[in-house]
């Protein structure tokens, strides 16, 4: 991860320093969005076996700040998230509190003096701050209070794709609207779930397929404050 992030660093700045048009801004804005989780899970081993399916909808709130250098932005968020899920019949809801490190690549196309549109591409990696759950009408509680999984256990790495529009405001001060689809990765609960598996079925390979995914919406206003 820290390698990857180093990289595209690197690259961001090279791409820069050859540009004739340059800039830096920073911002900040809020953001809305959902989480959707399709999985299958399936195993079969000499202890028993296995096919389970998991559905989950979250909704996701919260606010971020923003540094741009034309090329490359590097966000810093935190959000909200609480949802309902339903693993293999055993419906519950959860919520969950995130704080997000993300990079972006982007390369601008200005319409006219007001508009610039912007496709984007990058990275994020979440750190699970809090994770509650809650199982039909038992208590709430937190799972890094369980002596097998903890709160890092819902850690989680993004690829991001997606595109944007800025709209110029007089005294260099702009409007950004992002719309941006993430596809989240395996987390550590997710490959601790199969080491379960594996333990209780007796099969090696137990396969997990699906997706986790979805759109965010995010609106902030920035403040150009370098330009050549």
């Amino acid at each position: 991860m820290k390698k990857l992030i180093c990289t595209a660093i690197l690259v961001l700045a090279g791409t820069s320093v050859f540009c004739n048009d340059f800039s830096l801004s920073a911002g900040a804005g809020g953001l809305l969005g959902g989480l959707f989780t399709r999985y299958t899970i399936s195993a079969s081993g000499s202890i028993g076996s296995l096919n389970q399916s998991q559905e989950a909808d979250q909704f996701n709130y919260g606010f971020f700040a923003f540094f741009d250098a034309t090329y490359g932005i590097f966000n810093i968020s935190f959000q909200n998230g609480s949802g309902t899920n339903n693993d293999g019949g055993m419906a519950y809801s959860s919520r969950e509190s995130m704080l997000g490190f993300s990079l972006f690549g982007k390369y601008p196309f200005k319409l006219n003096e007001r508009f610039t549109i912007f496709p984007l591409l990058g990275a994020e990696y979440q750190v699970c701050l809090v994770k509650l759950r809650q199982d039909g009408d038992g208590p709430v509680y937190r799972w890094n209070d369980n002596e097998y999984f903890y709160v890092t256990d819902w850690n989680s790495f993004f690829i991001n794709l997606g595109g944007g529009l800025d709209f110029k405001l007089p005294n260099n001060f702009f409007l950004r609207s992002d719309l941006i689809y993430s596809i989240r990765l395996m987390t550590p609960y997710e490959e601790k779930f199969l080491d379960q598996i594996k333990s209780d079925t007796g099969d090696s390979g137990p396969k997990l397929g699906g997706l986790c995914s979805g759109p965010s919406l995010r609106i902030s206003i920035g403040y150009r404050f370098f330009e050549r």
